[in-house]
């Protein structure tokens, strides 16, 4: 049986992104044992990896380096599958501009506040939004273009022009005050700044597809 890990680095709604993963391998029947480890050799150990994110960057960041889990989640996005969901996205960028704090730099950008200048757009964004694609993945297969998905976040992530090899990373696009990222994915990284565990039928079938994807 395969083994999908929920990287647990103190921060992150956890158990809905397992429960998430849990019922879609019960409904479709899939050999996968799902869990939630803090453990870097669990990581390793693992065959696909989530990298959920809630909460302050500064703080997952100093929990990632302090933990020791690093330098396994760092493995991980080298060798297998891997998902970072919101803050889990924005920490694979050089920087943030939450607390000027360093990234795991996998991915050249910045992540940047929403300072819209519509006053009647609030900041954290959240609620439901389109997602647009712009470009063909894996992961949005069987997921109609301008789907909606569920945003709680007051930064967002601002990729360099063009990803490694001159290809570009973003996937997908959202307005809120202005075009950002929603989504990004390259080899065998994929990330979303909104919440599949908390989008319904979509970011069910968006996590069905990480479990089938083959990069």
């Amino acid at each position: 049986m395969k083994k999908l890990v929920v990287v647990d680095y103190g921060m992150g709604n956890l158990r809905s992104v397992a429960k998430a993963f849990e019922f879609v391998v019960r409904e479709r029947g899939l050999a996968f044992e799902v869990s939630i480890s803090g453990s870097p050799q669990a990581v390793r150990d693992a065959d696909r990896v989530i990298f959920p994110g809630q909460g302050a960057m500064p703080d997952c960041m100093r929990y990632l380096r302090e933990s020791g889990l690093e330098p396994a989640v760092r493995e991980c996005t080298e060798t297998k599958p891997f998902f970072g969901v919101c803050v889990g996205m924005q920490m694979l960028f050089d920087i943030s501009a939450e607390g000027d704090t360093p990234g795991l730099g996998l991915f050249a950008g910045k992540v940047a506040k929403f300072q819209p200048l519509d006053r009647t757009l609030k900041v954290p964004h959240m609620g439901w939004n389109e997602v647009l694609q712009t470009q063909t993945h894996p992961l949005f297969s069987g997921i109609a273009n301008a789907e909606r998905f569920y945003f709680v976040h007051s930064y967002f992530c601002a990729p360099a022009d063009e990803g490694a090899n001159g290809r570009k990373i973003t996937t997908a696009v959202t307005n809120y005050g202005g075009e950002f990222t929603a989504a990004i994915g390259r080899d065998n990284i994929f990330g979303s700044q909104f919440h599949p565990e908390k989008s319904h039928y979509a970011g069910l079938k968006l996590y069905e597809n990480f479990l089938h994807w083959n990069p």
